[in-house]
């Protein structure tokens, strides 16, 4: 039993940076109705960021942080803004090519800037952890399942009470409508693009201090965000991140009941069985 309780809280801490990874997709796809093939490729980014603030700069990664995730939405809203907003309507399959492309940019320009070594963000506190009931709760990943639920309770009040997160739900719920209410849809686009780039830095960052990054990280994390953001539900933060959390312990089980090798496997199995049984995610409506 209690090898069984730290996997769980295993999974459920792994679970909680997993949500925070779906958020920026599900906030970009629900609004844009963009599938961002990018997004894995923006997580790497936020990793190599926050990376680079501590090792150069010297500051603890929890508190680089929001400058990561500062320098990653005004990349975010400068690419939406000045490119995707190009072609933010048109065929879907314009947008999927377009974002691949940026996949692959980022992926190589990665590898040219940063070697394709194995970084790890490890500050002194990595390797302490407090134990409850014999259960070990590392705090590194402690700090980042809290702060991933901070930003999805921040995200979900912006959406909810701001002027522009109402904005931003208006866009995405009737174009139409929103733009006889006076909102710039071109500015929402590039506002919400830069906020989901702004989630995913965030969640390299975190990702970089509990696994190692390199520029190839972002296919996996690219098709771990989709999964989640289905899971989920594209407009509701909080379930995001229970997608995540479902996602996380789906996977821990599968390593210690089945085999390592079928945690990525775990992903698709889950998302398939979660259409048919219950097409309406695990929280809303369809």
């Amino acid at each position: 039993m209690q090898l069984f309780g730290q996997i769980l809280v295993n999974g459920i801490l792994l679970g909680g940076l997993y949500g925070l990874m779906g958020l920026g997709m599900g906030l970009v796809w629900g609004v844009l109705k963009i599938v961002n093939l990018a997004h894995g490729a923006l997580i790497m980014l936020g990793g190599y960021a926050l990376y680079y603030l501590y090792t150069g700069a010297g500051i603890d990664p929890f508190l680089g942080l929001p400058i990561a995730m500062v320098v990653m939405f005004v990349f975010g809203y400068l690419l939406q803004g000045l490119v995707l907003n190009l072609i933010v309507r048109s065929a879907q399959l314009n947008t999927l090519l377009i974002t691949f492309g940026f996949d692959v940019v980022f992926v190589y320009m990665a590898q040219l800037l940063f070697s394709a070594d194995f970084r790890t963000i490890n500050p002194p506190y990595a390797g302490m952890n407090v134990s409850i009931a014999g259960i070990t709760v590392p705090y590194v990943q402690l700090g980042a399942f809290l702060v991933a639920l901070l930003l999805a309770a921040l995200l979900f009040v912006v959406l909810d009470v701001t002027r522009t997160g109402r904005a931003i739900r208006a866009t995405a719920q009737n174009l139409v409508a929103a733009r006889l209410y006076g909102v710039n849809p071109r500015r929402i686009y590039a506002l919400t693009f830069g906020a989901g780039a702004a989630l995913a830095g965030a969640a390299g960052g975190l990702y970089g201090m509990v696994q190692q990054i390199t520029p190839y990280i972002g296919v996996t994390l690219t098709a771990k965000s989709f999964v989640i953001a289905i899971l989920g539900g594209l407009d509701k933060p909080l379930g995001v991140i229970l997608g995540g959390l479902v996602l996380g312990i789906a996977e821990v089980m599968a390593a210690l009941y089945l085999d390592p090798i079928y945690t990525d496997i775990i992903s698709f199995g889950l998302l398939v069985l979660v259409l048919v049984a219950r097409p309406a995610q695990l929280v809303g409506r369809a």
